[in-house]
């Protein structure tokens, strides 16, 4: 009986290395795989002793899309999704099906059909085709300076047919998110320092300048925050951080006094509004003020859908019971009116776990390019909730972002959704045990 044991331990580990071999060959296998069985593997006995964690990286081919699908970080998505659709249809102020809110529905169709077709392209092959993307986004972001539409001081925006208007900043934020993490990846392997950093200054920059050219500071600071996560997660040293803090104390007096004057009149508004909140209640501190108001009136359980007294108050007169711009960036004001605390907290609870989801996806994923990707989405999700609801309760500036799936805004709700495409892209080729066992 031993000897039929061991002649059996023998016929299963040369099969279990050779179909191994191969499946390294056919590149459904990692060579980190093979050398773990290799290292483990006793030749002189010619048996194998222990193999205690091996993963396997699947290929596109090979992927089972229904039972690797991320449901429930593409669930919490759709329920916010659909949460935005019915405020928004109660900030607009009218029962009717207007062009306004239908735009909305159909960008939010088209945003969950291209999500699920992103999510089927393995992730890997985003550092080929984000290229190409980046280049496009940044043609958009310069055609826009000089053909775009200005709104509220920004001049980004795109006439495009059936949603009347398209920001190829928010174009430009997929471009980065794909782009980005390639330079990070390679640091991380250590190739060729110096040149990629040049590269990841350059590829960063550019974007952001581009923004800051249209005067949309909102946006370029989502892209900077971003950026500023990845370095932080990358490992740079803190002395940088210190270096780049010290840097902008020491320009904030010309930031202030010469540059943003000149070209950023209607931030240094909303500054100064926001350290004196009843400084101009009529002019720029109306929004805030009365979208405080608005949020406070809701109490415990709201008033209920259609029913806000604020909100449901469409007259453009600023001496009248209105929230300014509720079904763009000020939509919160519309949940905590209408749906109270509790709707609002419930809101926040579906945020923090679809961020939460994003942490988890990242550091399971298969690859530091994977990882990197999801971090960068998180942060841009991150900071979009959080300044979009710290500006609508009064603790935050006003910077005109957002809130992401919620407000008002089809190039918005379409680009977020290629994000969230990109995030089950990563999640559904995650890192797996094939199996876990010990003699």
């Amino acid at each position: 009986m031993p000897v039929l044991l061991r002649y059996m331990r023998l016929a299963f580990g040369w099969t279990s290395l050779l179909s191994f071999s191969t499946g390294m060959l056919n590149g459904h296998v990692s060579s980190r795989t093979l050398s773990i069985i290799l290292k483990d593997w006793q030749f002189n006995n010619l048996v194998t002793t222990r193999v205690d964690v091996m993963y396997f990286v699947e290929k596109t081919k090979g992927t089972n899309y229904v039972k690797l699908f991320d449901y429930p970080l593409f669930t919490a998505i759709l329920l916010l999704s659909v949460i935005g659709i019915i405020v928004l249809r109660s900030a607009i102020g009218e029962a009717a099906m207007t062009d306004v809110w239908l735009k909305q529905l159909i960008c939010l169709v088209i945003g969950v059909v291209l999500c699920i077709m992103i999510c089927m392209i393995d992730y890997k092959d985003f550092k080929t085709l984000g290229i190409l993307l980046y280049v496009f986004s940044i043609i958009l972001l310069v055609l826009v300076l000089f053909i775009g539409k200005e709104v509220n001081g920004s001049k980004s925006w795109l006439p495009v047919p059936i949603i009347s208007a398209f920001q190829p900043s928010e174009l430009a934020k997929v471009a980065f998110v794909v782009v980005i993490p390639v330079f990070f990846e390679r640091l991380k392997d250590g190739q060729d320092t110096a040149r990629n950093v040049r590269k990841l200054l350059f590829y960063s920059a550019m974007p952001i300048i581009l923004v800051f050219l249209q005067r949309d500071v909102g946006t370029a600071l989502v892209f900077i925050f971003s950026f500023i996560v990845l370095l932080f997660v990358y490992g740079i040293p803190y002395r940088y951080f210190v270096i780049a803090l010290g840097s902008f104390v020491a320009l904030a007096p010309v930031l202030w006094f010469i540059v943003i004057p000149a070209k950023f009149p209607h931030i240094k508004n909303r500054i100064l509004t926001f350290m004196f909140p009843e400084m101009d209640l009529q002019g720029a501190g109306l929004q805030v003020f009365r979208s405080k108001m608005t949020i406070g009136s809701g109490q415990l359980w709201g008033k209920g859908l259609y029913h806000g007294l604020q909100t449901q108050n469409s007259s453009p007169l600023v001496s009248t019971i209105n929230v300014p711009e509720k079904q763009n960036d000020f939509i919160f004001s519309v949940i905590g009116e209408e749906l109270g605390f509790i709707g609002s907290m419930v809101v926040i609870l579906i945020i923090f776990f679809i961020l939460l989801r994003c942490m988890h996806i990242a550091m399971n994923s298969r690859d530091a390019y994977g990882s990197f990707m999801v971090i960068c989405i998180a942060s841009m999700f991150g900071f979009h909730f959080i300044e979009n609801i710290g500006m609508c309760i009064g603790v935050l500036p006003v910077t005109g972002i957002p809130l992401p799936f919620i407000s008002q805004g089809g190039s918005s709700l379409i680009t977020n959704f290629l994000n969230v495409g990109i995030l089950l892209s990563v999640s559904m080729r995650r890192r797996k045990a094939i199996f876990n066992s010990s003699q």
